[in-house]
């Protein structure tokens, strides 16, 4: 009672004049009030915290920033799993670029456009109410619930237009990742006043190619991300490694779902899910958003942003272009920009990937050339004219280009065939009747590391995991598990726009196996202004294939021992020049760990639960004249 005494005068002395404040105080008392309240009257901006109730009655936890003075303003949105109040760190300095230097913010695109922030906990994380489940599924199958993030989202554009007075009452929607996919989901029955949409590298579907899965093979880098984002409600319990190099740590716990019960994550719906799911069934499709989206409708103007070399969701922000782009009404409201970025490169500074020099400042060209006119045009004055449908970096060559639209996925037509050849050789030529099959031995408990160990797993201090899929191949190129193809030196440039196929014709004595297969620019052994780039094994493009869905991604069946098998497959879109003086070369290997976790080689129902013994060795036969990449050259 004496302390709370001694805290009201102490809180009425605020009003006194500072000599006042000054005298001397006698006994003893708690320096910190019940309350602190920020004096932010000399700040740039306005903060208000509010909880946003759901038609549900669930009430999301939303910050909202405007600008002093600001009126008539548009809205840009984020809804986000990864803190909203991180997004939005009070900072010393008062000033509103300052406090918008979190995950997913681009200060100069926001005040630039003199926008209203708005950053929201998506149900269930960190200060909204409600439970968690990971890619809530729309309402339906998956779904039974009266809610989903295109409910949440239209629930909270609804409060928005009747209670931010400073707005123009147009709201846009953007983030990356996870906050991209959020960003699609609003597309679903969108409210009318969401005007614009940036989905920047999108989950759109965790099988094919994003998060989860590469065609089968399961990601079992990402196992930590489930732990701590499935956890807890705000990523208090943290993955733990025994090992330092993530090698030995998933070499060790012999699978991917052995793993994850070794730190208690059968406790985690989502985990069990994966272990249920190990196939393209009805669950994920029924939740990939390009089919929902393709059925849908695009109905709002949408600008997807891609990442020719993201190491997280290189699949889903041009699946959703090619869903929509069938369709004329929705093709009318798509836009697309790929530029030479890891996941989320474009919101950074951007003038090198990795080691590879580009040039330029890439992100701030994508920002200021083509989002900040994107976004004025739909949020503030109509007039202001629009970038191109197609947005592209040429990396070889380091130039942005323009175009209507983008060449049929996965080399529909107009494509021409990279053969392999003789003595590892690769041309476009046929090859010649001496060319004998390729051998290797392909043994699980020695698996490829796919980056130069020791391997500092995702999240982890030290990782390279941002930067992974720019690494010099030249770590394996020298293992005897890896076959390489190379072409002659260059003497004109090839340039490649497009999706590679994989042709790749192969036996195996096992009855199951992994085909990684990797289109690499190859530089010359000098180079004259960056001489540690001399002789750089730089992947253009690559990803791999679990053989027991060479014929269907819904109906695994195991490969028959010693004979040959098409194993066909489209690689990550390239936008690439191989200049003269480079060569071309395509590895072929059967394991790329632990990004992916191991196949046994023995075919078993379900390799999350596959036992010790069920990982034997396989001599991999690669059949050269029947092997080939169909590319898209541009000639």
């Amino acid at each position: 009672m004496k302390i709370r005494a001694i805290l009201k005068i102490l809180l009425a002395t605020q009003t006194l004049p500072l000599t006042a404040l000054a005298a001397p105080i006698t006994g003893l008392f708690p320096d910190m009030p019940e309350t602190f309240k920020v004096d932010s009257s000399s700040f740039n901006y306005v903060r208000r915290d509010v909880m946003i109730p759901m038609r549900d009655g669930v009430k999301l936890h939303t910050i909202i920033i405007i600008p002093k003075g600001a009126h008539d303003a548009g809205m840009l949105m984020t809804r986000t799993p990864y803190s909203a109040d991180k997004m939005a760190a009070r900072t010393s300095s008062g000033d509103e670029a300052s406090s918008l230097q979190g995950y997913d913010n681009m200060p100069d695109v926001i005040l630039d456009g003199g926008y209203i922030r708005v950053l929201q906990d998506v149900r269930g994380k960190y200060e909204s109410e409600g439970r968690y489940v990971m890619n809530r599924p729309m309402r339906g199958p998956l779904n039974a619930t009266s809610v989903d993030h295109s409910t949440d989202t239209w629930d909270t554009i609804e409060w928005l237009i009747h209670n931010v007075p400073e707005s123009n009452g147009k709201v846009g929607v953007i983030g990356v990742s996870y906050d991209g996919y959020t960003a699609l989901t609003a597309l679903v029955h969108p409210h009318p006043a969401l005007k614009v949409s940036v989905p920047m590298n999108p989950m759109v579907d965790g099988w094919m190619g994003d998060d989860w899965f590469h065609n089968g093979a399961f990601r079992e880098e990402m196992l930590p991300y489930v732990y701590e984002q499935d956890g807890t409600p705000k990523n208090t319990v943290k993955w733990w490694a025994s090992q330092y190099d993530g090698y030995d740590l998933y070499l060790n716990g012999v699978s991917a779902g052995a793993v994850g019960k070794s730190r208690g994550m059968e406790q985690i719906g989502f985990f069990r899910a994966l272990l249920a799911h190990p196939a393209y069934d009805s669950f994920w499709q029924a939740q990939a958003m390009d089919k929902i989206l393709a059925s849908e409708g695009l109905k709002v103007p949408t600008m997807l942003v891609h990442s020719l070399w993201d190491q997280e969701d290189i699949y889903g922000a041009l699946a959703t272009y090619y869903a929509l782009h069938r369709s004329p009404a929705s093709s009318a409201n798509l836009y697309l920009v790929m530029g030479p970025w890891n996941h989320g490169g474009e919101i950074k500074a951007a003038s090198t990937l990795g080691p590879v020099a580009l040039r330029s400042d890439t992100g701030y060209y994508f920002r200021k050339n083509v989002l900040e006119p994107f976004l004025a045009h739909y949020l503030k004055d109509a007039t202001t004219p629009l970038p191109a449908r197609v947005t592209r970096f040429r990396t070889g060559d380091n130039v942005w280009e323009t175009t209507d639209a983008l060449p049929p996925a996965a080399c529909a037509s107009g494509c021409e065939a990279l053969h392999f050849q003789a003595n590892h050789g690769l041309g476009f030529s046929t090859p010649g009747s001496d060319a004998s099959p390729v051998n290797y031995v392909a043994d699980p408990a020695h698996p490829v590391p796919y980056i130069p160990r020791p391997i500092r797993p995702k999240g982890m201090e030290g990782s390279p995991w941002p930067y992974w899929l720019a690494t010099d191949q030249r770590n394996v190129t020298a293992r005897t598990d890896v076959a390489t193809f190379t072409s002659p030196v260059l003497t004109q440039p090839v340039t490649l726009r497009g999706e590679p196929l994989v042709h790749l014709t192969a036996s195996t004595t096992g009855t199951d196996g992994d085909f990684v297969v990797k289109l690499i620019d190859v530089y010359p052994d000098e180079v004259a202004d960056q001489r540690e780039m001399g002789g750089y094994q730089f992947m253009v493009s690559a990803d791999i294939l679990r053989g027991r869905y060479r014929n269907g991604f819904d109906k695994p069946e195991a490969v028959p021992a010693n004979t040959p098998q098409l194993y066909k497959f489209p690689l990550p879109m390239t936008n690439h020049t191989f200049l003269p003086g480079h060569r071309i070369m395509v590895q072929v290997q059967s394991s790329w760990f632990p990004l992916y976790d191991r196949n046994p080689q023995t075919y078993v129902d379900n390799i999350f639960l596959a036992p010790a013994d069920s990982y034997k060795p396989a001599t991999v036969s690669i059949d050269v004249k029947g092997s080939w990449i169909e590319v898209p050259l541009q000639k």
